[in-house]
C-alpha cells in the first residue's frame, strides 16, 4: 500500500486526485494539506494548513496541485522529508528542475514533475516533435480556464522544448513584420510562437499548427474534464516509489 499526501486538495485538481486515491485499493490517503482548509480531518484523514506541521509525518508520496508560487518550495520540502513528489503544478524554471533532480538523486527518491498528466497530451507532444522534423514552421496555441495563473502553460513549454530538440533553429514570419499591438504575435520560442488563451468554460486544450508550401497539419488534444488527468497521476504515484531520481515529464514513466 502506498501512503499518499495531497497538497492543494481544496482546488479542482486536488479534489479530483483525492477522490481517485480514495477509490484505489492500492493507495492510502494519509494526509491533506491546504492553507484554506477549515477542517481538522476528513473521513478520518488528518488535514493540515501548514506543511511545516508535517515534518516527521509518515508517508510515501506527496501529490502537489497547489500554485506556481509555491511549487518549487513544496517539492523541495517533500524531498527533504522523504516523500516522493508527484507534481502537477507548473511554473518551474529549468534551474529549479535541475536543482530538484540533483536533490532527489542525493536522497535516492523518485519523483515526477508533469506539465500534463493526460496520456493524450503526452502523445500530442511526441507526435508534434516527430512532425517538426518535416514541418519546421509551426505555432503553438494553448487554451485553458481563466483561473490558470501561468502562461504559457507547462504543456506548451514542454512541447516547445521537445520540438526545438529536433527542429533546426530558424526565425519564422516576415523579416519586417510589425506588431501594431504589443504581444499580438504571441511569445517567441526558438523562432516560433506560442499563444495562450484564457476563457471560462475551458479546461486544458492545445494545438500545434504546422505549415508548408501547399499544405498544413494540425495536431490537437482536448481535456474536457479533469478526470482525464487521473490515470497519469495514478501511474505517477505507483511509479515514483520504484525509482531513485525525479524526472520531468510523464513520458519518462510510460
Amino acid at each position: 500500500m502506498i501512503k499518499v499526501i495531497i497538497a492543494g486538495f481544496k482546488g479542482k485538481m486536488g479534489s479530483t486526485a483525492m477522490q481517485m486515491v480514495q477509490e484505489d485499493a492500492d493507495l492510502i490517503l494519509s494526509a491533506l494539506v491546504d492553507p484554506f482548509a477549515t477542517e481538522k480531518e476528513i473521513d478520518g484523514v488528518p488535514v493540515f494548513t501548514a506543511k511545516e506541521d508535517m515534518v516527521g509525518f509518515e508517508a510515501d508520496v506527496w501529490v502537489d496541485f497547489t500554485t506556481p508560487k509555491f511549487a518549487y518550495e513544496n517539492t523541495r520540502f517533500a524531498l527533504e522529508n522523504g516523500w516522493a513528489p508527484v507534481v502537477g503544478t507548473t511554473g518551474f524554471t529549468p534551474e529549479e528542475i535541475d536543482e530538484l533532480v540533483a536533490l532527489s538523486a542525493q536522497k535516492k527518491l523518485g519523483g515526477l514533475i508533469a506539465p500534463n498528466f493526460a496520456i493524450g497530451a503526452i502523445l500530442l507532444m511526441e507526435f508534434a516533435a516527430k512532425a517538426a522534423k518535416y514541418f519546421p514552421n509551426l505555432e503553438i496555441i494553448e487554451l485553458h480556464h481563466d483561473k490558470k495563473k501561468d502562461a504559457p502553460s507547462g504543456t506548451a513549454i514542454k512541447t516547445a522544448e521537445l520540438i526545438s530538440k529536433v527542429r533546426a533553429s530558424q526565425i519564422q514570419g516576415a523579416a519586417d513584420e510589425e506588431e501594431l499591438i504589443a504581444g499580438a504575435r504571441g511569445a517567441e520560442f526558438d523562432g516560433f510562437r506560442i499563444h495562450s488563451v484564457r476563457l471560462p468554460g475551458l479546461v486544458a486544450h492545445q494545438e500545434v499548427i504546422f505549415g508548408a508550401q501547399g499544405e498544413g497539419v494540425t495536431i490537437r488534444h482536448d481535456s474536457y474534464d479533469r478526470v482525464s488527468f487521473m490515470s497519469g497521476v495514478n501511474l505517477g504515484i505507483k511509479e515514483v516509489v520504484k525509482r531513485e531520481q525525479l524526472v520531468y515529464g510523464l513520458e519518462h514513466l510510460l
